[in-house]
Order: structure tokens, then sequence, then C-alpha cells
């Protein structure tokens, strides 16, 4: 993980694919428990450290992740979460073209957990959510496009899953119809930037992710 951003109140930490928010089933060390050690060790705080997750990041997902650092930012921030008020930008890498250079998806997700995948549905179905976001493409290269995508709904694995039914599942995302997975077990999404009034001092808060290290990411950093 990389530090991108800290104050008082809030921590907004860069991820790595392969990396978890919070603890799971597999008992590895999650991103919370790295944060509460730096805290720890860059504050020499004696016993327990407060930090409060406000939203997570799928698994095999880069970026950004926004971690409250007392329980005054930690409630505020699950309310402009929300709200919608807490603006989150993505980078996807999707191997066919869009049908149109920009648009936006509306679709109703169901989850299903024991796959843990979801599906998209042009109308409302039985258990389903209304997922909506807004792509425009901004990059190629000479066989994969990049996509910058604008979440207006937090769904379940929704950027996967609504680019996916538009025809452009994210390269190495096995699960969503990527022809061939990555090397690393990633998939090509980058939670790129998140912006948002500060929850506590009002100020303007903004933030971008690093791009990933390897080759096709970095081709893309002159966008």
């Amino acid at each position: 993980m990389q530090v991108v951003y800290e104050d008082n109140h809030i921590i907004i930490v860069s991820k790595k694919s392969g990396e978890i928010v919070q603890g799971d089933k597999t008992g590895d060390t999650p991103l919370s428990e790295t944060v509460k050690a730096y805290i720890k060790e860059k504050y020499q705080k004696p016993g327990a450290v407060f930090l409060g997750v406000v939203h997570r990041l799928d698994r095999p997902v880069w970026g950004l992740v926004v971690f409250a650092r007392t329980s005054k930012a930690l409630s505020r921030l699950n309310d402009m979460f929300r709200l919608g008020e807490v603006h989150k930008t993505y980078w996807a890498i999707v191997q066919n073209r869009p049908p149109q250079d920009e648009g936006t998806l509306e679709h109703w997700l169901v989850r299903n957990e024991k796959q843990n995948k979801s599906y998209a549905y042009d109308r409302e179905h039985p258990q389903s959510k209304k997922a909506i976001l807004k792509y425009r493409l901004i990059g190629q290269s000479d066989r994969y496009f990049l996509l910058e995508v604008q979440l207006l709904t937090g769904r379940h694995h929704q950027i996967r899953c609504q680019l996916a039914a538009m025809g452009c599942p994210i390269k190495g995302d096995l699960k969503y119809g990527a022809k061939r997975s990555n090397p690393d077990g990633s998939i090509s999404l980058l939670s790129r930037r998140v912006e948002f009034v500060h929850p506590v001092s009002k100020e303007p808060v903004r933030v971008e992710a690093p791009l990933p290290a390897d080759n096709l990411w970095q081709s893309f950093g002159k966008v």
C-alpha cells in the first residue's frame, strides 16, 4: 500500500491488487490492519488504533481506499458515501471498443452470494438493485481501450458487471468474460480518483492514485 493523503481525521491509501480491505475467510492480513500498524508506528500510539472502514474495493482491483481515523469522521463519511457525496472515478482497460465513446449505463443487478457474482438485467427483477454509471473512452493502444468510469450508485461488482453487459469485459476479469487472466492475478480496474468535501474541515479533498507499474498501465499514463 501507499499512503496518498492523511490528516488527523482521514487516511487515504492506494492499494495493490490482491490486498483485501477487511478481513475475510482467507485469513490474509487485511489492508485495515496494515494501515493501523502504520499509524501506530508513525505516531507511536499506545494501545489500540482506531480505524473506520467506510467502503471497500474488490481484491483484484487497484487504487484508492478511504479510511476514517476518528469516530466523528467515520459517521460523517458513512453518511457522505450513502448520499453520493463522495465522487469516485475509475479507470478500466477493456479489450473491446464500447458501442459509443461515452454514455450512461443503467441496469438492475442481482447478486449471487454463492458465486460471488452479480448479473445485469435491463429491467427490474426480484432482489435486484438499480445500478447507474457513466463512462467515456479516454485512451487506446493497439489492442486495448481505456475507459473512465464514474459510479452513480455503489453495487456489488458494479463496474465489472455493467461493462461486461455492454460487451466490454475488463482485461483479466475471467469472472465477467475476459478471455484470459492477467499474469499477476489482477483485473485492469483502478480506483483512480476520489473527491469530496472534508467531513470536519470542510476543505475540498481531491486525490489521485498512482498507476500500477506494468507497461500497459504506464502507457496510458499520459492521458
